[in-house]
């Protein structure tokens, strides 16, 4: 990004990837930055702010921010493999149905209708029920369940491309399908597909935070800070602040990547400040 780019950057996209860059610092370094392990018990349950414990102790006797500072990288990791799982799947099957066409396309876009009609959130807590709550398979639930809505637009936009002429004339002198798919129609469908993988990442985490605060989704001793709102909430009643911290990661990292995504689409616009 040259030094033109960076003056014409909105504050707010600024502070978005001000954001950003610090939790994947956080999660990449989180063992050399946190005071105590993930798992290690240091002291009573709920020691106070200060001292050897910079924001005290949960139930459990384990530092706080110490499993703030893990809670990044797993909240974060897993939120973002789900979100990459989701995007590869979903993007795959709409080139495919946008490029067939016929009877893949119906069946396809009418499958996927019927998983979109469930709502996510219901139908999550059922599989996990079922299936059990182990990091894989919350991944592998959330990511079919997110990747619903990143086929659709997939599959909207790559419709809108496949006719256009300059693939018309790739289709006439032989080209095969998933070369024309993938020289021809990917490229020109980028730009709505990073925009979207920013607000579906947001929904992927704030879906598995709140699958954690329901005691299915990342379950202990691993830190996560849906569970860390869960644990503490009943400090509230005593007038404390601990539940707001995870609560304020998950929304200060939420509007962050919101703010970048803002941006990112106004610059794709083409439209002027």
């Amino acid at each position: 990004m040259d030094l033109h780019a960076v003056k014409s950057t909105p504050p707010t996209a600024l502070f978005g990837m001000a954001v950003i860059l610090l939790v994947a610092l956080t999660g990449l370094f989180a063992p050399f930055i946190a005071p105590y392990g993930e798992t290690e018990v240091v002291g009573l349950g709920f020691e106070p702010w200060g001292g050897d414990y910079l924001l005290g102790t949960d139930s459990l006797g384990r530092d706080i921010a110490s499993r703030l500072i893990f809670g990044a990288r797993n909240s974060v990791g897993i939120a973002l493999a789900t979100t990459v799982l989701a995007f590869l799947a979903g993007t795959a099957l709409g080139l495919l149905a946008a490029g067939l066409g016929g009877w893949t396309d119906q069946i396809l876009a009418r499958l996927i209708d019927l998983l979109i009609s469930i709502p996510s959130l219901v139908f999550a807590l059922l599989l996990l029920s079922i299936f059990g709550t182990s990091i894989p398979m919350l991944v592998l639930i959330v990511a079919v369940l997110e990747m619903t809505r990143v086929f659709r637009l997939t599959r909207a936009v790559a419709m809108d491309v496949a006719v256009m002429d300059y693939v018309e004339a790739a289709r006439l002198r032989g080209e095969g399908l998933f070369w024309v798919l993938r020289r021809e129609v990917l490229p020109n469908i980028t730009a709505p597909l990073v925009a979207e993988f920013g607000l579906r990442f947001c929904f992927v985490f704030l879906a598995i935070s709140a699958l954690s605060f329901l005691g299915l989704g990342i379950q202990q001793p691993t830190a996560d800070w849906g569970s860390m709102v869960r644990d503490t909430a009943q400090l509230i009643t005593f007038g404390e602040v601990v539940p707001l911290l995870p609560a304020g990661c998950i929304a200060l990292l939420t509007v962050s990547i919101n703010f970048v995504v803002d941006w990112m689409l106004h610059r794709a616009s083409g439209l002027e400040d």
